[in-house]
Parts: structure tokens; sequence; C-alpha cells
């Protein structure tokens, strides 16, 4: 091992000696990455969760038995599903953010002394806020439609409620002459701090919620100091009546704690 890593250093050396040396000459062109990181590249760009079927692959082999392979391949629809709900999380933040960042550049332009829809328009290209609404909107602005209607319509994407004070902030300041640059200001501050109480609560629950995964992996461990023992724990479980038993039982009691758990941090997120 040390030697091939010895070889793999020297290599690379030479490699990044080799193309520094092509970047430098006349025509030497530009020079892509090195293989490994292409590799990796490439590995990062599958989904987590089918690293469930190979994870279950390597298990039937090590323990001689199919049931690994089967549960790996079960588990990639609810790790797709964990995924695509972390990645909807994000985007919903993201967009929640940009809706701070137009109340903030929107009265911004309004105080600098432009009118409301040409203020609308210069901040919804800046700041992306308004999302998939964003041509609905700004042609009500521009063509004198409905504009607190499209950005109610606007709020109903996940993570866009706040377009609704927006809304409001409008329909106020359009129908009864009131500033809007002031009603802006403080919806920026309500949704600014709003976040914040957000980011802290789920500051204080990744504890929580680090320590049910941490006990989610208790069996795993347990499988491993089995194995490092000699007492060949894979071929007790999937290979005996009384294993299979306790396989069933505790995949059971281990999925039941985990929702459990993880359903109470959500029910705090929630409120």
């Amino acid at each position: 091992m040390c030697a091939g890593a010895a070889a793999w250093m020297s290599d690379e050396g030479r490699g990044a000696g080799l193309r520094r040396a092509r970047s430098l000459l006349p025509g030497g062109g530009a020079v892509g990455p090195p293989i490994w990181k292409r590799v990796v590249g490439r590995v990062r760009t599958l989904g987590a969760e089918w690293w469930a079927p190979v994870a279950g692959l390597v298990i039937g082999v090590l323990g001689s038995s199919v049931l690994p392979v089967v549960a790996g391949a079960a588990g990639v629809p609810l790790l797709r599903r964990v995924r695509r709900a972390a990645r909807e999380r994000r985007a919903r933040e993201g967009r929640g953010d940009a809706v701070v960042a137009l109340c903030a550049s929107l009265a911004g332009e309004v105080r600098a002394g432009r009118q409301p829809g040409e203020a609308l328009t210069r901040s919804a290209r800046d700041s992306g806020g308004l999302g998939e609404a964003h041509g609905a909107v700004l042609a009500a602005a521009r063509f004198g439609g409905d504009v607190p209607g499209a950005l109610a319509d606007a709020a109903r994407q996940p993570g866009a409620e706040g377009l609704l004070g927006l809304a409001a902030c409008w329909r106020v300041a359009v129908d009864r002459g009131a500033g809007l640059a002031a009603g802006l200001d403080r919806l920026e501050g309500a949704l600014r701090a709003e976040r914040d109480q957000r980011a802290d609560l789920r500051a204080q629950l990744a504890g929580a919620r680090s320590t049910a995964v941490m006990l989610a992996g208790l069996p795993v461990l347990g499988l491993l100091l089995g194995t490092a023992l000699g007492a060949d724990p894979l071929h007790v479980v999937l290979h005996s009546t009384a294993g299979m038993g306790c396989l069933l039982v505790g995949a059971v009691l281990e999925g039941v704690g985990l929702w459990w758990a993880l359903r109470i941090v959500r029910g705090a997120e929630a409120v």
C-alpha cells in the first residue's frame, strides 16, 4: 500500500508538472482535471439512494444470503424520498431568502424615487424572489394589472409565503396612499426575524436529530463487534430461525423508534 501510494504521488506530481508546462507553452491548450477527480465527480453525481443496493450486495456476499440485496433494493425509494425532501427543503429556504432580499431591494428602489412598478421589475430581476411567477407578476406591474393578486398567487410556492405580506403592502400603498417603503421595511424585518428564529430552532434540534441517527446505527456497530469477536453474527441472523426472528423484530423496532424520534423533531419545527 505504501509503495502504491508513493507511485501514485510521484505520478501525480509528474502529471501536475506536465499540465503546467502545457498550459505555459504556446498551443498547449486547456488541460482537464486528473482521472481520479473525474471518477470522484462521476461517483458524486450518483444519488445517495443507489448506495443502498451496493451495501446490500456487499453484506449479501459476506453473509451468503440474498436478503440484504433485497433489503438494499427496497431501500432505494425510501432514500430517494428522503433526498427529495431535503432538496425541497433547501429550495424552500432559498426561496424564502430571495423573498427577504426582494423586500429589501424593493424598499431601496422605492425610497430612491422610482415608481413601484419599475422598482418591482428591477428588484425581481436582481433578487429572483418571485420564482416561477416572475413573468406573471411583472406583466401585471407593467400593464396595470392586479399586482396584489399576482403576488398572492406567487405566494403559493413553497417558501414564498412572505409575498402575501408584500401583496398587502402593495394594496395598502396603492389604495390608501400609504408609504410603501416603510411597510416593506417592517415586512423585511419580520421575515428576517422569522428566518433567524427558524435557524436557531433548527440548530437547537440538531443534537436531538443526530442522537436519533446515532442510536439507529448502534445495531450495525453490534454486528461489527460480533464479527470482530469471531461470533459470525451475519450467519446467525441470516441463516437461523431465531436469527431471522430477531432481525425482523429488530428492524420493526428500529424503524418505529427512528420514525418516532424524527416525528418529535419535526413537530417541534412545525410549532
